[in-house]
């Protein structure tokens, strides 16, 4: 009796977090897409000699080129997945359904990276509080949905579960993200020393949450999957949702970055879409061995 209300006390909370998170991404989004005006691209000399194109347009006009492209994919996908997925799985975890709660764990995993990134990587611009209040916003409403979820792991999924197409994926993409990574860091720039791509930002902040958070997280998941633990089953659905969200924006940052004369490498062009595919996957797996309430 304890334990449920506490859970109706954890999603009273919820709601309120994620109508603000809703709202203010809107906000976010809306205005990285809608706001232009200034001089346009032009060149800007790094603290390490490097010559850097400046965006110069909009709210991400001091961002490079390569970078305002990535936030402007990010943001329509934000606007067409992110905000949707949230407000379908919020109303479905309202109702009882344990697909909903899944779903709404994943997707707050989502706004959680999406607006951590922005608030600690992105030049600063005037939606600098918006985005901390919806890093915050995302962070609370995620830990306590988790929690939730957590206490009631051992009754979510089915004996039935096929764990070792999903612990193999884990595995994969854990293991994919840490070597593309590594790779980057570990062949820096001969002249500067800096890893190629960093541009005029600081350091490399996406690269140290994946590194630190995202590698470990899918490569411990996908281990406990094959061993048929239940906690490992709970992360594997976090991480699954928040992979499809994240691999779709990143898809989108790839058309955008086409689109404003970046270059990209054709392997990225196919794998991303594939890997993409390949989470849903993963996720109907999910979503087709899960117990519902009795």
């Amino acid at each position: 009796m304890n334990e449920g209300r506490s859970a109706m006390k954890n999603m009273r909370e919820v709601t309120l977090l994620s109508v603000l998170i809703i709202a203010f991404a809107a906000i976010a989004a809306g205005a990285g897409l809608l706001i232009g005006g200034g001089p346009g691209e032009h060149a800007f000399m790094s603290v390490r000699g490097e010559s850097v194109t400046l965006y110069g347009q909009g709210l991400y006009k001091n961002e490079s080129v390569s970078m305002a492209a990535q936030a402007k994919g990010q943001d329509m996908v934000t606007l067409a997945l992110g905000i949707p997925l949230l407000c379908i799985s919020l109303i479905m975890t309202r109702r009882g359904s344990r697909n909903g709660h899944l779903l709404l764990t994943g997707t707050l995993g989502y706004f959680l990276y999406t607006y951590a990134s922005y608030a600690f990587l992105s030049m600063y611009n005037p939606l600098f509080l918006v985005y901390t209040i919806l890093f915050s916003a995302s962070l609370f409403a995620f830990i306590f949905t988790l929690n939730v979820l957590q206490k009631e792991r051992d009754r979510l999924f089915k004996n039935t579960l096929p764990a070792r197409r999903i612990g193999i994926f884990l595995l994969f993409i854990g293991c994919s993200i840490g070597m593309l990574w590594l790779g980057k860091i570990l062949r820096p720039d001969p002249v500067s020393g800096a890893p190629l791509g960093l541009e005029h930002y600081s350091t490399l902040v996406i690269q140290a949450m994946d590194l630190g958070v995202v590698v470990p997280l899918s490569i411990a998941a996908g281990i406990l999957v094959l061993r048929r633990r239940t906690i490992g089953f709970l992360l594997a659905s976090v991480m699954i949702v928040k992979g499809i969200s994240l691999l779709t924006a990143i898809s989108a940052m790839l058309g955008m970055m086409l689109y404003e004369g970046v270059n990209v490498s054709l392997a990225e062009l196919v794998l991303f879409p594939c890997f993409t595919i390949w989470a849903l996957y993963n996720f109907v797996l999910l979503l087709k061995h899960t117990r519902q309430p009795a």
